[in-house]
């Protein structure tokens, strides 16, 4: 998976970017807030980052909230911080981050969270496709519109090839309609009670 890291400490950038290819992952490393947000809205971007907190210019909870304020809900976002106090996590948490982890990290809960973020992505990208595919669905949908010619006597409906078709066999041709067979009570009174008196 492609991963945004905005460090503007090399060697976190290093020991981030070696990890993270280690494990499979392309990487993008930029050292501030503004060069991150650029690229977190441009065509293709990653849909993962993990941001420091401290960055010049803009820092990781400015990027979360400018991100999420232009309506980027799709991005999984960790903050890298070495704040670790409950006000400081959730005023991260409030800015739009999705996760943090503090420095110095453990190599291994840095990959459990990533794997948790890389799931929640794929989650997301697996909702949107099947969201695609119902919208999809819906508008191949074959729908009735406009006038019917129909017989006033034998309610025969003409189609677009001047045909005359029984209603129902016009309706299963254009539509996703099945029909089962039932007697209406006038025509219960008119047919089938009439001829059982005779």
């Amino acid at each position: 998976m492609k991963i945004l890291i905005a460090d503007d400490s090399k060697i976190s950038q290093e020991i981030l970017g070696a990890n993270l290819r280690k494990w499979g992952h392309e990487v993008i490393a930029v050292e501030n807030g503004q060069d991150a947000l650029d690229v977190l809205t441009s065509e293709g971007a990653p849909r993962l980052a993990v941001l420091d907190w401290m960055m010049p210019g803009l820092d990781g909870p400015a990027v979360c909230e400018r991100v999420r304020g232009m309506g980027n809900d799709s991005l999984y976002i960790i903050l890298l911080t070495a704040r670790d106090k409950a006000g400081d996590v959730i005023t991260g948490l409030a800015a739009g981050a999705d996760d943090y982890i503090t420095k110095p990290f453990d190599q291994g809960e840095l990959r459990a969270r990533l794997n948790v973020g890389i799931r929640v992505v794929q989650l997301q990208e697996n909702l949107n496709r099947r969201i695609q595919e119902l919208e999809k669905a819906l508008s191949e949908v074959k729908q009735l519109k406009g006038l019917l010619p129909i017989c006033s006597y034998c309610k025969k409906i003409r189609n677009d090839q001047n045909y005359w078709q029984q209603v129902e066999a016009f309706l299963v041709e254009y539509t996703d309609a099945s029909f089962s067979h039932s007697i209406c009570p006038d025509c219960y009174e008119k047919h089938v009670k009439k001829n059982m008196k005779s």
